[in-house]
């Protein structure tokens, strides 16, 4: 496995850098009106880099929300709860970027996992299909972020499920978590492993051991199986793994 992990004091010195070095890379891009698509997670390290990416493009001299304007919207995974409900990856990013930013609703593309599983993995399907460019094996996002797990699980992907079922080929699917709310839908490892950056906020303590499992060899941890699949993946912690 290949990956590159930057470490930090704490979550906030994480998010920040994370935020910086993300709209860094925005800002690069000779056209920022081009198509880009980024799928966004939740979790608590999700608020803290949420509150600083609003507050950093704010800012005097800051990128400036003109970064964001070709940009489209995803989800990593969403729990199967009311988009207004607390337990909501799209609330999350709603109250903390979106609504501070000014982001046009046409460029927010949430799962609607409150509708029934398959009407909701169809438009899921749909939305993001339609919205990024992909070949014969689906659609490929420019960026994922990602969170993790005191079990290494990320996105809505937990250890334990069948090799069957982790080799599944479809770009979202449902699953019943270990942790409530149980029933989500996310990304598969296909879509995440296709995408072109992949970028891991492993924050909290209690996660010294899963992200050590997850870094070695041999380690079986969804975040393992993500690395393996991939070329090249950044993991950023405020935690050591052991």
């Amino acid at each position: 496995m290949s990956f590159e992990r930057l470490t930090f004091p704490s979550d906030s010195a994480l998010a920040a850098a994370v935020a910086t070095a993300w709209l860094q890379e925005l800002k690069s891009r000779p056209d920022p009106s081009a198509p880009y698509s980024v799928a966004l997670s939740g979790g608590r390290i999700a608020k803290t880099f949420f509150g600083e990416l609003a507050r950093q493009t704010q800012a005097p001299g800051g990128a400036g929300v003109a970064q964001f304007s070709g940009m489209n919207f995803y989800w990593a995974d969403e729990r199967c709860v009311p988009p207004d409900d607390p337990e909501s990856n799209y609330a999350i990013a709603m109250n903390l970027l979106f609504k501070p930013l000014g982001i046009a609703a046409a460029q927010i593309h949430r799962l609607k996992a409150e509708l029934p599983e398959p009407f909701a993995l169809r438009e899921a399907l749909s939305d993001v299909a339609s919205g990024t460019p992909g070949g014969g094996a689906g659609p490929v996002l420019d960026m994922v972020f990602l969170g993790m797990g005191e079990d290494g699980h990320v996105a809505s992907l937990f250890p334990g499920e069948p090799e069957e079922v982790m080799a599944d080929p479809a770009v979202y699917r449902a699953v019943t978590a270990v942790k409530p709310p149980p029933r989500r839908l996310t990304l598969g490892y296909g879509t995440i492993a296709a995408a072109r950056e992949v970028w891991v906020m492993v924050s909290g303590a209690g996660k010294e051991k899963a992200l050590g499992m997850s870094v070695a060899d041999g380690g079986n941890t969804p975040l393992a199986r993500v690395l393996r699949l991939r070329e090249r993946t950044k993991i950023w912690s405020d935690v050591e793994p052991v």
